[in-house]
């Protein structure tokens, strides 16, 4: 009887034991769940922040072939100014000194990166001599273009509309990114009516 007792205990204790372990890996569960979401999210957010670094807006300074400089511009190469465009992040209220100074006519387009991606609305600028078989006048808003400029990620080669256009000096400049604090050397592109004197 005594035995069959103890025999009774300890399967009890034996099925205790099991349901207590099987309940700690239901309850450990959620916590993986929880956990690979938390590290999803991380590297959700990490992408994100990768992409942002990898969206340079510095060129190398080179201009396209037939680009006039500006003779007498507004601000002079090497001269400060202040940005007052915010196009891009970080570039409202930077102190940018001109790299380059150049009479054209200026374009805001909208597009589709051939490689993929969203449609880009309203990109501003790029300029005459960015554009395929662009001939001495000037293209008209609604004009379809190939962009031949390569100072956004997906921008070379797309297919786009010409939302606007204006002839003007347009300035190559380089600033620190009020954001980020990157340094930004040789952006392209800013228009005389996008920058003012410093004050």
């Amino acid at each position: 009887m005594k035995k069959k007792k103890l025999i009774i205990g300890m399967l009890a204790l034996i099925t205790t034991l099991i349901l207590m372990a099987c309940g700690g890996n239901e309850e450990a569960a959620p916590n993986n769940g929880t956990n690979t979401g938390t590290e999803s999210q991380k590297n959700i957010n990490e992408e994100e922040s990768n992409s942002m670094e990898e969206m340079d807006h510095s060129s190398s300074g080179e201009v396209p072939e037939g680009l006039a400089e500006a003779e007498n511009p507004t601000y002079p190469v090497g001269s400060e100014a202040t940005i007052n465009a915010d196009h891009m992040k970080g570039m409202d209220g930077a102190v940018a000194t001109i790299t380059g100074a150049f009479d054209t006519t200026v374009y805001m387009v909208s597009y589709t990166p051939p490689t993929g991606g969203e449609p880009v609305e309203d990109h501003k600028w790029v300029i005459h001599e960015e554009l395929e078989e662009a001939s001495e006048e000037p293209f008209k808003s609604g004009d379809k273009v190939v962009l031949n400029a390569d100072h956004m990620e997906g921008m070379d080669g797309a297919s786009a509309t010409i939302d606007s256009a204006e002839q003007t000096t347009v300035y190559m400049v380089s600033y620190t990114d009020t954001e980020t604090g990157q340094e930004v050397t040789h952006h392209k592109w800013v228009t005389e009516s996008e920058i003012s004197p410093l004050g």
